[in-house]
């Protein structure tokens, strides 16, 4: 069974890690009330991946309409009328087809629109671009995921469907997919009949199968590994985990103000000011719809895990402060742009140790951590699950290589904006990630921004092999550019923690602050970024976001050359 209750397996688009939502009162259907922490909990060491939240470009769906925020501007929802047209005149092949995802629409009246591909009628995974249009509609520019022209010689594959699911099975069991938590493989299963794709995010395109297999991964994390095996001579050309690992109290945030639904029976954690967003109890299973947190008098969690609300009150907290942080700062409804609030699961497994974004149930899975005491579901754990399900809806960063490494930055970047912007006395904004979780036992933090290195196994800079790292290690040097855009490098104490940022060629950085910082790497997020964005590409893409809101030849963008060329990332 999967997270999401579906027998079989679970949603490969899912991301690890940790979010947790709060509520604001309407008239009459709602009342604020309390929550408090308690921390000092110990834990066994064991590493947490704070696993991305953007769907992989295999996994990207093919959305028409969806929309997404620029800083500063509202979302803005549009028709895909000019499809056609824009094919034409970017010169795509007559079995090419445009299908736009969303529209972007920045202050001066630019609009940026991203497309997904399809040939043939199938669909191209990494096929995305981004047009960029002046005010009147003039195209002022492209951004592709792939540069390659997408054109197969044949539609009609030489290797048989069950020749691919064959091959996906066994890349399943070589990546240890289990069917149930013991382990077993032996009933181990595709989701579904392989289907026929394009394949152009690497190299020529070619026509490819896409075969998805579920389970659980070796942690108990729900599993939908998804394979792509070439449709001619059935080699394995790439394969991705679409589920990463990843008076009321609370257990980290202190006393928070979150928000209930009166019913006739009592109260429901529902949020009805942030899209109904429901918290909801699992009851240690992993899958089903669990049940949704209800209270007599309205007073939830006493700040203790053995009190099964408050793991719950630090998720609708959590909810409520990213929800909020993306809608004040970014000007972002949701994480579609539309207003529509996923659901929060808590106590998901037995002492399972990690937390996830699964864009296929639209929630965010929290387990309770070793002994059932270290719950995964801090501020900026929960805003980076959150973000997870951003970027899935925006440049849906491949989840492999320096895609994969952007993709995990991002939600840590946007997880260290939330906590800044929440401002709570209980967990004061650092650039330290999960830090009160403690999940290695001895109170270190599964991420440091300003110097990534410290955590034994991150990146600091940009080297040629960073893509040979795993996502949550080759994060680093994002993790390093955004501090060192934010606060500049050297020593210096935010907050009461002490900081040493150093850049790999000794330079100076001045930092901007933390805010044009963050709205810098969303702009590039919704506007430059593609599936198969890597260092250079982000490079690019933010000295052009930073032109776009603060002036070309600005000390904005100034400061991102310098911070980039920190981290060894230079043109």
């Amino acid at each position: 069974m999967c997270a999401s209750g579906v027998s079989g397996s679970c949603p490969s688009k899912a991301r690890l890690l940790v979010r947790r939502a709060e509520s604001r009162p309407t008239p009459h259907a709602h009342r604020r009330v309390h929550v408090s922490s308690v921390t000092g909990i110990s834990g066994t060491r064991k590493r947490l991946a704070l696993a991305g939240g953007a769907a992989s470009v295999a996994a990207a769906v093919l959305a028409v309409g969806v929309a997404t925020g620029t800083a500063g501007a509202a979302p803005e929802r549009s028709a895909d009328t000019s499809a056609g047209a824009t094919a034409q005149a970017l010169g795509l092949g007559a079995k090419e087809k445009l299908v736009l995802k969303d529209t972007v629409k920045d202050a001066d009246g630019t609009v940026h629109q991203r497309y997904e591909r399809t040939y043939g009628g199938l669909p191209v995974l990494g096929g995305d671009l981004v047009v960029h249009r002046a005010e009147g509609g003039k195209v002022e520019g492209v951004t592709k995921a792939t540069k390659a022209k997408v054109a197969v010689a044949s539609l009609t594959p030489k290797l048989a469907p069950h020749k691919a699911k064959a091959a996906a099975l066994k890349a399943a069991k070589a990546a240890k997919v289990a069917t149930a938590e013991d382990g077993k493989q032996a009933s181990l299963t595709a989701d579904a009949a392989p289907r026929k794709v394009v394949w152009a995010a690497k190299g020529k395109p070619v026509l490819a199968y896409e075969t998805v297999v579920g389970g659980f991964q070796e942690d108990g994390t729900p599993s939908r590994l998804h394979v792509i095996t070439d449709a001619a001579t059935g080699k394995k050309l790439y394969a991705f985990q679409d589920i990463k690992n990843g008076d009321d109290t609370s257990q980290y945030s202190g006393k928070v103000d979150i928000d209930s639904k009166k019913t006739s029976k009592g109260f429901q954690l529902v949020d009805t000011a942030r899209g109904g967003h429901e918290t909801r109890d699992l009851k240690n299973a992993q899958s089903g719809k669990g049940v949704l947190l209800t209270d007599a008098d309205d007073v939830w969690g006493d700040g203790t895990p053995a009190n099964r609300q408050t793991a719950a009150v630090d998720a609708a907290y959590g909810f409520a402060r990213t929800t909020d942080f993306y809608k004040d700062v970014l000007g972002r409804d949701g994480i579609r742009g539309d207003g529509v609030a996923p659901k929060s699961y808590v106590h998901f497994g037995q002492n399972y140790v990690n937390a996830f974004w699964d864009p296929d149930t639209f929630s965010i899975y929290y387990g309770d951590g070793a002994g059932g005491k270290h719950p995964l579901n801090q501020l900026d754990v929960a805003g980076h699950e959150f973000s997870h399900g951003v970027t899935e809806a925006t440049a849906g960063l491949e989840y492999s290589g320096e895609s994969g490494g952007l993709n995990e930055a991002t939600s840590d970047i946007f997880g260290t904006a939330i906590e800044f912007h929440a401002d709570n006395a209980e967990d004061k904004g650092d650039y330290l990630l999960g830090e009160k979780i403690d999940i290695n036992g001895d109170g270190t933090p599964l991420r440091y921004q300003d110097k990534p290195s410290r955590d034994g196994d991150s990146a600091d800079y940009w080297d040629e092999n960073l893509g040979d790292l795993d996502v949550h290690y080759s994060s680093g040097p994002a993790n390093h550019f955004f501090y060192l855009l934010s606060e500049g490098s050297g020593a210096k104490e935010i907050n009461g923690v002490k900081y040493d940022s150093p850049t790999k060629d000794g330079s100076t950085v001045e930092g901007i602050g933390r805010e044009k910082a963050v709205k810098i790497w969303y702009k590039a997020l919704t506007s430059y970024f593609t599936s198969t964005t890597d260092y250079h590409g982000a490079r690019e893409g933010t000295l052009k976001a930073a032109a776009d809101l603060y002036g070309e030849g600005g000390a904005e963008v100034k400061a991102v050359e310098a911070a980039w060329a920190g981290v060894n990332v230079k043109g």
